[in-house]
């Protein structure tokens, strides 16, 4: 978005967009809110940073903000995902935060997954205050509007039968009871309701008839209430959320009218966002298994870089993941926009305490030719970054480690062999004599050096009438066994001149 001011043209970020267009008059709450029923993937994520990135810019208009990160984890589990044991059908239809932990060290199944999510967001530099939609019923914060919504029941079906055009059982109630005998959260034929005691009688399709609390948290409003009530309770003014929800009908038009005619409230400043993708996979969802989790992303990549694939995408546009070489031109671009510090995208995608001066594509390089870490300080220490930092240094090593084992393409993959391949035994005589006059140059050299170790090569291409390629291949062949490999300077730089001035030797006197 761009915006004309005489000659001069200036940048504006769409999160400064968004945080001009709401009341400038009043305190704001920005809701984000996902179910913990599996892995939190990085499409998760793009919901909880559009709510910050579009509550950082109205702390900087001076607007006082909240940034609220709701945990559905009062919905039922739909169904045993991939990820869990066949075990876990005993507990569909309960709620998440009824449900034992997978692994057993968490307070329930729905911690299980929030609290590795959570470390995520410290780690990405959002800090929203956490809410669990379980504690909010059970705690009878939504005992008056649950009795206005029974008690007008009537009117809301009318709502959403005309907004998305659907039709509802005559007997519909939008209250679901947890029932006191199979545990779920069910669509119960409602009996009878009395406000005095904030009780609802019910039938189960189990058979169980039973008496539910809901001051008490025995049960929870559907969806399409369930969104507009907690924008009127809460006080919700500006809420990110997906295209399926913005349709027409959808459940923000819906929720819109409720809230106004039912509640008396206002439906919050809209953000709506598209979904991220996984590459030839389709939208992310932890139901089908075309996921990344977060906490997997954050294993490999610096979380400002993951920042900066949120704030440089406008919401309403998709987002293609590509865990392999477009991460890697990800960071690269990136790296290049923090060489300036002076864009938009710059200042909302940094955090402080993480380190970015090492490139990416580099350490993937240094990491395949290091054995240990003191060689990784030593290889970098002789590419001349800084690396007093050991600790951060390592940590980025790590990433680009891992990355390199998960998602690296084969063509990024090497191993330096440690004798002479046999491949570099077939090299011709054209390719031994231009190998031995490159031997020549990197002697002769006052400094083993990325960029002219490189270019070297078109030196000795033209001095010897070989082609340039033709060297490349060689080199590669008599290090790694293989055609193509790292870009040659900075690779050559990494490995070291001893080494390399060795293996040249050797391949030049393997046709003796």
């Amino acid at each position: 978005m761009q915006q004309q001011e005489g000659a001069t043209q200036e940048r504006i970020h769409w999160a400064d967009v968004c945080a001009a267009q709401v009341d400038q008059n009043k305190p704001h709450y920005i809701a984000t809110g996902i179910t913990p029923s599996g892995p939190i993937h990085i499409g998760n994520m793009r919901e909880v940073m559009t709510g910050d990135l579009v509550y950082k810019s109205m702390v900087e208009r001076g607007l006082t903000a909240e940034l609220i990160y709701i945990a559905d984890d009062f919905d039922p589990l739909r169904k045993v995902y991939p990820f869990l044991p066949e075990s876990y059908a005993d507990y569909i239809g309960m709620p998440l935060c009824d449900i034992p932990c997978p692994c057993g060290k968490h307070a329930n199944y729905a911690e299980h997954f929030l609290e590795p999510f959570l470390q995520a967001l410290e780690e990405m530099d959002v800090h929203p205050t956490i809410v669990r939609s379980s504690e909010l019923y059970r705690s009878g914060r939504y005992t008056d509007e649950i009795t206005t919504v029974l008690a007008r029941s009537d009117d809301i079906k009318e709502i959403l039968e005309r907004v998305s055009r659907r039709t509802l059982p005559d007997s519909w109630v939008p209250y679901y009871p947890i029932c006191s005998k199979c545990g779920q959260i069910v669509n119960a034929e409602i009996l009878s309701h009395d406000p005095e005691t904030t009780s609802v009688a019910y039938r189960c399709p189990c058979g169980n008839e039973g008496v539910s609390d809901y001051s008490k948290g025995e049960g929870k409003l559907v969806w399409r209430v369930d969104w507009p009530m907690r924008w009127y309770n809460l006080g919700i003014t500006v809420e990110p959320f997906g295209k399926d929800h913005a349709a027409a009908g959808g459940s923000y038009d819906t929720g819109k009218e409720i809230v106004e005619k039912i509640f008396g409230g206002s439906a919050p400043f809209p953000v709506q966002y598209e979904w991220i993708s996984l590459k030839g996979k389709g939208a992310m969802a932890s139901s089908t298994g075309v996921a990344i989790s977060i906490n997997e992303m954050l294993s490999i990549v610096p979380p400002d870089v993951l920042r900066y694939m949120i704030v440089r995408t406008r919401p309403e546009r998709a987002i293609n993941f590509d865990p392999g070489m477009g991460l890697l031109s990800l960071i690269d671009e990136y790296a290049r926009l923090a060489e300036t510090h002076d864009s938009r995208e710059y200042e909302l995608s940094t955090i402080s305490s993480v380190a970015t001066d090492i490139p990416f594509r580099h350490l993937v390089t240094v990491v395949q030719i290091a054995q240990d870490n003191d060689t990784i300080f030593d290889i970098l220490a002789r590419s001349g970054y800084n690396v007093d930092n050991k600790e951060a240094v390592l940590a980025r090593a790590e990433r680009a480690r891992i990355w390199t084992r998960k998602y690296a393409p084969d063509m990024v993959k090497f191993t330096v062999q440690t004798d002479l391949p046999p491949e570099a035994f077939a090299l011709t005589e054209d390719d031994r004599y231009a190998l031995g006059a490159l031997l020549s140059h990197y002697v002769a050299m006052d400094e083993w050096k990325a960029e002219t170790i490189h270019n070297a090569v078109y030196t000795v291409a033209e001095d010897t009438g070989v082609n340039a390629k033709k060297i490349f291949t060689a080199l590669y062949l008599a290090i790694l066994g293989k055609e193509r490999g790292p870009r040659l300077g900075w690779f050559l730089e990494a490995l070291g001149e001893e080494f390399v001035t060795q293996r040249i030797t050797d391949a030049v006197n393997a046709g003796a």
